[in-house]
């Protein structure tokens, strides 16, 4: 299903949410936001007696987040937008399991001031004997490839201070509902010639079930003398209830100084690293954690 809006960029919509009984409600969407194309998708399935390929349960953040408004599916009878988008109904329908749900990320450049970014580079260097081989929650063989420190407080302390404060604008960035936040997690990793990380997720376990969002701080010494470890962060897709993912990908360069925000349920990976000098201070490094809920 194609849908035709009169704008030309992502803005704000007002959605009228027409539900059975009589019920309705107003909330605004962005125009490319994924549930209002699944609000859409769902009364045009209807027209086409294809509802019962589409049964869903929307949950939509109403309030400034503060509430959330949830309904079945087939409680919805119809949707009004303002500004006007319409459905191309001469394309073919696609079905919820064949639904490509985008991925998205926030990255943020000059996230550390120009001496704190300078200061963190002399502190990783100094260290360079006590980072270890990282390994995965499931403990897989070859599944990972860096070196790790999981305790520094000279610099998490500040990290960590600079991402709760973001957490709020982020959210709504991402047009997440807010929650609480348990903790911030963090490590400090170096990618040399050859690491890498395969395809996963973050919260994928019962320990890391609470993960609600990834952060990545990319630092290095300029001139870049590494090439590769892009982040590439998949699409998903429904299959049998469970989120996969797609074929599709994001792709995240590793700019220096730079941070990146994505859900923790994302699958994603991280390219292998060329670094031809092999030189511990010529790695691609990165804080990166979690946000608990």
């Amino acid at each position: 299903m194609q849908l035709v809006s009169q704008q030309f960029e992502s803005k704000d919509v007002k959605v009228q949410l027409l539900l059975t009984g009589g019920h309705q409600y107003t909330v605004y969407l962005k125009s490319d936001a994924t549930v209002l194309h699944n609000l859409l998708t769902t009364v045009v399935a209807r027209a086409y007696k294809q509802e019962s390929e589409l049964q869903n349960l929307f949950q939509i953040p109403i309030n400034e987040g503060r509430s959330v408004l949830c309904f079945p599916s087939e409680h919805l009878i119809g949707v009004v937008t303002e500004p006007p988008i319409f459905v191309q109904q001469s394309e073919k329908i696609q079905l919820q399991n064949d639904y490509i749900l985008a991925s998205d990320y926030i990255q943020i450049d000059n996230f550390l001031k120009p001496e704190e970014h300078k200061n963190l580079l002399k502190y990783v260097l100094e260290k360079e004997s006590d980072f270890l081989p990282s390994n995965t929650s499931t403990n897989d063989i070859n599944y990972r490839q860096s070196m790790v420190i999981y305790s520094f407080p000279e610099f998490s302390e500040l990290i960590l201070k600079k991402i709760q404060a973001m957490i709020p604008d982020i959210l709504s960035k991402l047009n997440l509902p807010s929650f609480s936040v348990s903790q911030i997690e963090s490590q400090l990793t170096a990618h040399n010639d050859g690491n890498y990380y395969k395809l996963h997720n973050d919260n994928g376990s019962p320990d890391t079930a609470t993960r609600e969002l990834t952060y990545v701080y990319y630092f290095y010494q300029e001139p870049k003398s590494f090439s590769g470890g892009e982040l590439l962060i998949y699409d998903s897709k429904i299959e049998n209830n469970v989120y996969v993912n797609a074929e599709t990908f994001k792709t995240v360069e590793p700019r220096n100084n730079s941070i990146v925000f994505f859900l923790s349920r994302y699958m994603h990976e991280v390219l292998p690293v060329k670094c031809p000098s092999q030189a511990f201070g010529d790695s691609r490094f990165t804080i990166n954690g979690w946000v608990r809920r």
